[in-house]
């Protein structure tokens, strides 16, 4: 999505780093994929604080794309955190690597990254919601 944002800037990719296993592996936060969205979010319906009115606009634009693609994935997967989504304490020793080595990141993590893709491009395409210009 970064590409299609127009946002091809490798500073933007590190920022979703954190969100590995929930924010810094704390895994009772939200599943990285929900909070980097919701990032993506923000940086592509971007102006300047200078234009209060569109800033305004974007604000709202961006609380409420973001409140509907974390109600979207919870109602599609009835979880938003990392824990409750995979079934693993990362906080156990052994449990990151068991995880690594499992295959649930592809069997899962996967499927909701690709889900939440999804949803980025229904916004962007404009289904169902207002879209600011960049």
């Amino acid at each position: 999505m970064w590409e299609a944002y127009d946002l091809d800037n490798e500073d933007f990719l590190w920022t979703g780093i954190p969100f590995l296993g929930g924010i810094g592996g704390y895994q009772n936060a939200p599943c990285g994929v929900v909070s980097a969205s919701a990032v993506c979010i923000g940086l592509r319906h971007r102006c300047p604080l200078s234009d209060k009115e569109r800033a305004k606009q974007a604000r709202h634009a961006v609380r409420t794309f973001s409140a509907k693609i974390v109600t979207d994935f919870n109602r599609h997967f009835g979880n938003i955190t990392c824990q409750g989504l995979i079934g693993m304490d990362f906080s156990k020793p052994g449990e990151y690597q068991k995880f690594l080595e499992s295959g649930i990141w592809k069997d899962k993590c996967e499927k909701y990254v690709e889900f939440m893709i999804e949803k980025l491009y229904e916004i962007e395409s404009n289904k169902g919601l207002f879209v600011l210009a960049p």
